[in-house]
C-alpha cells in the first residue's frame, strides 16, 4: 500500500528509508520537491503535500531535527497514516537517542541503522486497524428515538390555532377525552424528553407541555379576540411638519459673493492663466527636474521602520529583544514591572508546546492582518511557525514571545527571498548572443499602473544600453496608445537619437483600437527581431481576475506568443484581494492554455509603494501565494522611482509595532 517512508535529519542525511514491494521508481524526487516548495518555502502549516500521482504526509520532530515522510499513490484513501507516522516517529525517537548516546553520531552514521524489523511490526498493526474500522450497523426500532415516543405524542391534533370556537370546542373535548387520556398512559414505554409533567401554579398540576401550550393559546385568543375598546371622541392634533428656513437676501439680490469670485473656471480669477515659471508643452522636462540615471542592479527599496536590532515590548510584562542588542526595558503590567516583569516570561530548558505559542502566535496574526497581510495567508504563516517551533528546546533566558517572534521573522525573511532569482539584464544579454529580442508582457488588474511602471522600466534598460519595442495592445482602453506614445516621446527627449547614432532608442508598435492583442504581439516581436531591438515590452490591457472573455484573451496572448517573462502588475495597497487576483490569474493562464505545461505567472510588480507607510503586507501575500519573486518595486511619479526589494527591511516594517 505504502510506496515509500523515509526519515532524515534537517541537515539532509538519510537515516532510514524503506520502499514498497513492486516500486522501482526512487522516492528522492517527491521528498526534494517536498523540501524545495514546503519546508524551504515556510509552508509546513498543513502535513500533506501532493507530488504528482503521489501522497506525502510528513510530521517534523523538532526536538531532534528529525522529518518523517511517506508516500502512497493519491487515489488511495489510507486512513490509518496518520496515526502511523506518529507511532513511527515514538518508537524512532526512543531507538535513535538511545543508539545516538551509545554509539555517538559518527559511529551511527558509519553502522546500519536497524530499524526494519519494528516498522514492519507498527505497520502490520495499522492495516490490521484500518481493516478492522467497518461502517457503523444501521439501529433498531428500538434503539430509535422514534421507540421512546409515546402514543399520545404521535397524534396530530388539527386546527388548533383557527379561533376562539375552535378552540372552545377543543377544550370542551379535552375534558371529554381525559379518562381516555389517562387510560393511554398505561400505554406508555418511557417519557420521550419533548413530553414532560410540569408543575406549574394556576392550576397546571399534572398537564403535559403540549396541553399547557394549548390552554395557553385558549387565553391569547380570548384577549384579543374580544371587541375593541370605542374610540375616543378628542383625538390628537396632527403635528405640523417644519418648514425649512427661508434664505435671506439683501436688496440688490445678491447673496454676498460677487460672481468674479464664483467663477473657478480660473484659478487667477481672469488674470493671465500664462506662467513664465510652467515649461512649454513641448518641453517634457525641466531642466532642473530631470531623473537620475540607473545603470545597473536596481537600488533596494527602503521602508519606513526602525533599525533591525530593536527591542519589541510586549504585554503582560514580557520582554522580547529582537536583533542583537544589550538594553532591556520592559513595561508594567497589572502591577508588576521591572525585574517582575523580566523573569515572568522567562522559560528554563523546556519543550515549546502549542498551548505556550498560542497566545503569542495569536497576537502575531492580528498584527500581520493589520499590517495588510491576507488573513488566510497570516494564518498559515502562524501555523507554520507552530509546527516549525513545537518541541524545540528553549535557552534559560529566553521568553516564548521573543522565540516565537524571531522564528516569524526567519519565516518572513525566508518567504520574501525568492527560491529562483530573476536577473533581466543578464537574460536580455543571452538573449542578444541568440539574435532574438527578450520578451516581457505585463497583466494585472484596472488601473495599477501597468504603463506606467512599463516606463519605467523602459528608462532603466535604456540606462543601462538596450533598445526597446513597446508593444501596445491595449486595444480595448480609451486613451491607452496615447499614453504609451507620449511616455516614448518623453524617454526619446531624454536619449536624443543623435546620441545614438541616428536611431531612436524607444518605439512604439501599436495598430489602434478594437484588434486582436494576440496578433499586434507576434507583429511586434516580429519587428523586433527584423529591426535588431534588444527588448520588447508587451503591454495588456487591465482585466478583473472574474472576466471570463478578458482572461481568455490574455492566455491566448501568452499562449501564442511566449515571451521570456510574464509578470503582475499588483498594487501594494490591496491585502485579501491580491490573493484572489493572483490565483484567478494562474488559474486562468492554466485553464485556456493550449499546452500540456501552460506558462503561469513569472514575477511581480508591486506598485504604489510609497503609500503605505509600513503596511507592506501585501509582499508577504503576493510572494506565498504565488513561491515567484517580486522583481520590480514602484515608489513614485517619475521614471526613477523604481527599486527592487529588500526582504529584511520590509520585514522589518513588518514587525515594528
Amino acid at each position: 500500500m505504502l510506496d515509500f517512508f523515509t526519515i532524515f535529519s534537517k541537515g539532509g542525511i538519510v537515516l532510514w528509508c524503506f520502499q514498497g514491494a513492486g516500486v522501482t521508481e526512487s522516492f528522492t524526487g517527491p521528498v526534494n520537491a517536498l523540501i524545495r516548495s514546503v519546508i524551504l518555502q515556510e509552508r509546513s502549516g498543513n502535513n500533506s503535500y501532493t507530488h504528482e500521482a503521489l501522497s506525502l504526509k510528513y510530521k517534523l520532530d523538532n526536538e531532534f531535527e528529525l522529518i518523517f515522510v511517506v508516500g502512497f499513490q493519491k487515489i488511495l484513501t489510507l486512513t490509518y497514516v496518520d496515526k502511523f507516522i506518529d507511532d513511527v516517529q515514538l518508537h524512532f525517537r526512543d531507538r535513535y537517542k538511545n543508539e545516538l548516546e551509545q554509539k555517538g553520531s559518527l559511529k551511527l552514521l558509519n553502522n546500519s541503522f536497524e530499524f526494519g524489523n519494528e516498522f514492519k511490526m507498527l505497520l502490520r498493526e495499522a492495516e490490521a486497524s484500518g481493516k478492522a474500522k467497518s461502517p457503523a450497523p444501521m439501529r433498531s426500532f428500538k434503539e430509535s428515538e422514534k421507540s421512546q415516543k409515546t402514543v399520545k405524542s404521535m397524534i396530530e391534533t388539527k386546527g388548533g390555532d383557527k379561533g376562539k370556537e375552535q378552540s372552545g370546542k377543543k377544550n370542551k373535548n379535552t375534558k371529554k377525552d381525559a379518562p381516555a387520556a389517562e387510560a393511554a398512559k398505561g400505554d406508555q414505554v418511557k417519557a420521550p424528553p419533548t413530553v414532560q409533567k410540569v408543575t406549574v401554579e394556576n392550576g397546571n398540576q399534572g398537564l403535559t407541555a403540549d396541553e399547557i401550550m394549548l390552554k395557553k393559546r385558549e387565553e391569547f385568543f380570548r384577549k384579543h379576540m374580544a371587541a375593541p375598546p370605542e374610540k375616543t371622541s378628542k383625538s390628537p392634533k396632527p403635528q405640523k411638519p417644519r418648514e425649512k428656513p427661508r434664505r435671506v437676501w439683501d436688496i440688490s439680490g445678491k447673496s454676498g459673493k460677487s460672481t468674479k469670485t464664483l467663477d473657478y473656471s480660473d484659478s487667477r480669477n481672469g488674470e493671465d492663466s500664462t506662467n513664465e515659471g510652467e515649461p512649454n508643452q513641448d518641453v517634457f522636462f525641466d531642466q532642473g527636474t530631470l531623473p537620475e540615471s540607473m545603470p545597473g542592479e536596481l537600488l533596494p527599496v527602503e521602508c519606513d521602520s526602525s533599525d533591525e536590532d530593536d527591542i519589541v515590548e510586549e504585554e503582560d510584562g514580557e520582554v522580547a529583544v529582537v536583533g542583537n542588542t544589550s538594553s532591556i526595558s520592559s513595561k508594567k503590567a497589572g502591577g508588576f514591572g521591572g525585574m517582575f516583569g523580566m523573569l515572568k516570561g522567562l522559560v528554563g530548558s523546556k519543550n515549546l508546546t502549542q498551548a505556550d505559542m498560542e497566545p503569542v502566535l495569536d497576537k502575531m496574526r492580528d498584527h500581520l492582518i493589520a499590517k495588510n497581510v491576507a488573513a488566510e495567508i497570516a494564518s498559515q504563516l502562524c501555523d507554520s511557525v507552530a509546527k516549525k517551533m513545537e518541541g524545540k528546546v528553549m535557552g534559560t533566558f529566553t521568553t516564548v514571545a521573543s522565540t516565537v517572534k524571531q522564528a516569524l521573522q526567519d519565516s518572513l525573511v525566508q518567504i520574501l527571498q525568492p527560491k529562483r532569482r530573476v536577473d533581466i539584464l543578464r537574460d536580455v544579454m543571452d538573449a542578444q548572443i541568440q539574435r532574438r529580442p527578450f520578451v516581457i508582457t505585463f497583466c494585472g488588474v484596472n488601473g495599477v499602473g501597468k504603463s506606467t511602471n512599463l516606463a519605467k522600466i523602459s528608462f532603466w534598460l535604456i540606462e543601462n544600453g538596450f533598445t526597446v519595442l513597446i508593444a501596445a495592445c491595449d486595444t480595448f482602453r480609451a486613451g491607452a496608445v496615447e499614453q504609451l506614445r507620449t511616455h516614448q516621446r518623453r524617454l526619446n527627449s531624454l536619449h536624443p537619437p543623435e546620441k545614438h547614432g541616428g536611431r531612436p532608442v524607444v518605439q512604439l508598435y501599436e495598430k489602434g483600437y478594437g484588434k486582436d492583442a494576440a496578433g499586434i504581439a507576434m507583429e511586434a516581436i516580429a519587428y523586433a527581431r527584423n529591426q535588431s531591438f534588444d527588448v520588447v515590452l508587451v503591454d495588456t490591457a487591465g482585466r478583473m481576475q472574474d472576466n471570463a472573455p478578458l482572461m481568455t484573451a490574455l492566455a491566448k496572448l501568452i499562449a501564442v506568443n511566449m515571451p521570456d517573462l510574464v509578470l503582475f502588475v499588483g498594487e501594494a495597497l490591496v491585502g485579501n484581494e491580491a490573493v484572489d487576483q493572483l490565483v484567478k490569474f494562474n488559474q486562468a493562464l492554466a485553464d485556456h492554455s493550449m499546452s500540456d505545461k501552460p506558462r503561469l505567472i513569472d514575477g511581480i510588480v508591486l506598485t504604489k509603494f510609497d503609500t503605505i507607510d509600513d503596511k507592506v503586507g501585501a509582499a508577504i501575500s503576493m510572494t506565498y501565494i504565488t513561491g515567484q519573486p517580486i522583481v520590480f518595486v514602484g515608489t513614485g511619479q517619475t521614471y526613477n522611482d523604481l527599486r527592487s526589494l529588500n526582504a529584511r527591511a520590509v520585514v522589518s516594517a513588518l514587525m515594528k509595532a
